[in-house]
């Protein structure tokens, strides 16, 4: 019987590749646009702990470690291409923690 791929992804934080399953996603929604195609309002930067919420997704450890390594190097605003401000990153950090 052909064994079942496991779907494997890096870690934003230590860069290491590991099963999609064992590592928290982190999504940027997609930006608001008016008929005209102009940006309304910004995608919101949250935890996606079920991995289904609709946006570019960015991949952590469950280590705390790794996610403070990110927000450090600026890997978070590099992946989705935008600025975010530092209230979501610890908003993000305590649930992170709560969760954990």
């Amino acid at each position: 019987m052909k064994q079942k791929k496991i779907p494997m992804r890096k870690c934003t934080g230590c860069g290491e590749m590991k099963p999609k399953r064992e590592l928290i996603r982190v999504v940027k929604a997609p930006d608001l646009r008016n008929e005209n195609g102009e940006v309304v309002e910004k995608g919101e930067v949250s935890l996606d702990l079920d991995g289904r919420k609709p946006g570019r997704g960015a991949y952590i450890c469950q280590n705390p470690d790794c996610f403070e390594k990110a927000v450090k190097a600026k890997r978070f605003e590099r992946a989705f291409g935008t600025a975010i401000p530092k209230e979501i990153f610890e908003s993000i950090g305590r649930e992170l923690r709560e969760n954990g």
